[in-house]
């Protein structure tokens, strides 16, 4: 029965040290995958405001003088840069990769600590590295929500995106198009277009159906319109299905160790 233990024993060490080696490989992957989202999010971005505000509202950006329309374009630019940063900021790859292992550093402002998971340098428990790639999916979700309703309320205060939209009109639209956010929606890539009724507080026969497209930004939409970043995704994905059968190994293994003993225990205190 001892040898049994230190057999199963062996086998949770080898499991632990290829959960260790994928822990980084998954780490590496994110990193590529992040910064070349970065990259897409900012042409994306600029994509969907040129659609706005040319296809969107054509004769409110043209009521701009052409000093405002610089200066919203340049404001479009700064968002999706500041974006792209606080995506890579998301992750952060140090060491050799061997001995010292891999750290991670979640965006702060993004994130509530207390669902923060940092990938340690010995991460040889598959149920923190899932959690921690679920974290670092959901910071990214995050992060694209957020640059949507900056920029929605960047070209509003502009005077393109109407002002009788209240935030609250597009916070509820833009959730209610995020239902479907794994497809490709017909129309302009990264656009919010619904039609939806607004009722006029004072006299209720003004209200009426009003069109409304914003910038809403989706992960789907993004991954589509980039062969690279599709790309690296699909690379995730394959490491995830590593994951998830290094992950049942690892319970496996434990129940298996936990019935030893457990028999073991039972031998050493039964007395005839």
């Amino acid at each position: 029965m001892a040898r049994a233990i230190e057999r199963i024993e062996r086998d949770i060490a080898g499991i632990k040290e290829a959960i260790r080696a994928i822990a980084v490989e998954l780490q590496n992957a994110y990193a590529s995958y992040l910064n070349t989202l970065g990259l897409a999010v900012r042409k994306q971005l600029i994509l969907a405001s040129y659609h706005l505000c040319t296809q969107g509202y054509p004769e409110n950006f043209l009521h701009l003088s052409l000093n405002q329309r610089q200066q919203l374009q340049q404001a479009i630019r700064k968002l999706g840069q500041v974006a792209a940063e606080q995506l890579l900021a998301c992750i952060k790859v140090g060491g050799d990769e061997g001995d010292e292992g891999v750290t991670s550093s979640l965006s702060s402002g993004l994130l509530d600590t207390s669902n923060s998971q940092s990938l340690g340098a010995d991460t040889s428990n598959p149920i923190e590295l899932v959690k921690w790639q679920q974290n670092l999916e959901e910071v990214t979700q995050d992060i694209l929500k957020k640059l949507s309703h900056d920029a929605n309320i960047l070209i509003q205060k502009s005077g393109v995106l109407p002002k009788k939209l209240p935030e609250p009109i597009l916070a509820a639209a833009a959730a209610a198009a995020s239902e479907a956010s794994g497809e490709v929606m017909p129309g302009p890539p990264n656009l919010l277009n619904l039609v939806i009724e607004i009722e006029n507080e004072q006299q209720s026969e003004d209200s009426g159906l009003t069109q409304v497209m914003a910038i809403n930004l989706r992960l789907g939409e993004i991954e589509f319109a980039d062969v690279t970043l599709s790309s690296e995704r699909r690379q995730i994905r394959s490491i995830l299905v590593q994951v998830n059968k290094l992950g049942r190994e690892y319970q496996k293994k434990h129940r298996e160790r936990a019935i030893a003993e457990a028999e073991a225990a039972w031998r050493a205190s039964w007395f005839e």
